[in-house]
Formats: C-alpha cells, sequence, structure tokens
C-alpha cells in the first residue's frame, strides 16, 4: 500500500485533483468530508463540539452551523485547538477504518489541507502539493465560494505559504489553467505518486 499526502492551499484546487486521482484509481481519503461526518447530528464529536462551544454553533436543523463555527476559532487560537482536539482524533480514527478496508496493493490519498501546518509530511510515502498563483485563488474563493477578497485574503495568510509547501512536496502539480491543463498535470504525475517512476 502506498501512502500519499496530498495538500494544498484553499483555493489551489486540490478537490479537483483528488477527483482526478480517484479516477486514476487511487482510494481518496478526504479529511476535510471526514471531519464534516464526524460532527454530523447525533454523533459524539458533535455533541462534544456543543459541550465545548455552547449550542450558538448549530443552525436551527440541529447541524453544526459551520459559518458560525469558522466565525467563531478564525483568529483565536485557543478556539481552533479545542475544535482541532475534538475533530482530528475522530478523522483520525475515520481514516484508519478506510486504510484497513482498502486492497493491499492501493494508492491512498490523502486529502489533508494541513500537512506543512501540521509537520505531517513524514506520514506519507509521497507529498503531491497543488499550486495556483494568488490571482487565480481569490478568483476561485469570490467566484465560486462567495468569499468577499478580504475574506479570501486572510484565509490565504493564514495558511501555510508556498514556500513552506514546496519544501515538503515530492511531487507539484499547477492548476492554473484549465481543466483539460489539470487533467494532463496529473496524468503525468500519476507514475511518481504511484510510485511506478
Amino acid at each position: 500500500m502506498r501512502m500519499v499526502g496530498l495538500t494544498g492551499g484553499i483555493g489551489a484546487g486540490k478537490s479537483a485533483v483528488a477527483a482526478r486521482l480517484a479516477a486514476l484509481g487511487a482510494v481518496v481519503i478526504d479529511a476535510d468530508r471526514l471531519a464534516r461526518e464526524v460532527v454530523e447530528p447525533g454523533t459524539p464529536g458533535l455533541a462534544a463540539v456543543v459541550e465545548a462551544f455552547g449550542d450558538g454553533v448549530l443552525a436551527a436543523d440541529g447541524r453544526l452551523d459551520r459559518a458560525a463555527m469558522a466565525r467563531r476559532i478564525f483568529g483565536d487560537d485557543a478556539a481552533r485547538a479545542t475544535l482541532e482536539g475534538i475533530v482530528h482524533p475522530l478523522v483520525r480514527a475515520r481514516t484508519a477504518e478506510i486504510v484497513a478496508a482498502a486492497p493491499e496493493n492501493a494508492v491512498v490519498v490523502n486529502d489533508v489541507p494541513l500537512i506543512v501546518e501540521k509537520q505531517m509530511s513524514r506520514l506519507y510515502d509521497t507529498v503531491v502539493v497543488v499550486f495556483a498563483s494568488l490571482p487565480t485563488r481569490l478568483d476561485r474563493l469570490v467566484r465560486l465560494r462567495g468569499m468577499s477578497e478580504q475574506e479570501a485574503r486572510a484565509r490565504i495568510a493564514a495558511q501555510a505559504t508556498d514556500e513552506q509547501r514546496r519544501e515538503v512536496a515530492d511531487v507539484a502539480i499547477v492548476n492554473d489553467g484549465t481543466p483539460k491543463d489539470l487533467d494532463a498535470a496529473v496524468a503525468a504525475a500519476w507514475p511518481a505518486i504511484a510510485g511506478q517512476a
């Protein structure tokens, strides 16, 4: 089994790369999706979040109000650490279940936004980093995710820099072009990602 870490800054297109890797046969584990799954209504994760932050982080339907939670922790390192202390162990446990169920010869791609920030690169056989220029990332965050430019810039600034990501990258994929360009870049990188190069 080959363990691959996939990361990139917000708006770089990490999810688009993950989808293409899945199409090539990789088992993709999306940490963000798992982080949502472990705080679904009725889970111990959501109960722990409400106990720590109060029910002001719940939406009217009883689900976690992700926007309210983001506002609560953004810029508050202690609050963010509390949330991560609840969610990250649950995500790690769910990840271990998925890995255990994967075929022995699988290429397991762990789509993890914070590989650099949490110094996790050593956990993987290969680290793939998706890069995109700042203007491209800002455009995607404003146009596709509905952020203000100021909010987008603040989110980018709160993450690792491209230079820090380059230091851990075994494979770099640039995603500034068209979807067809990205298809070609991922296909070209696949042998190195899968350990066939």
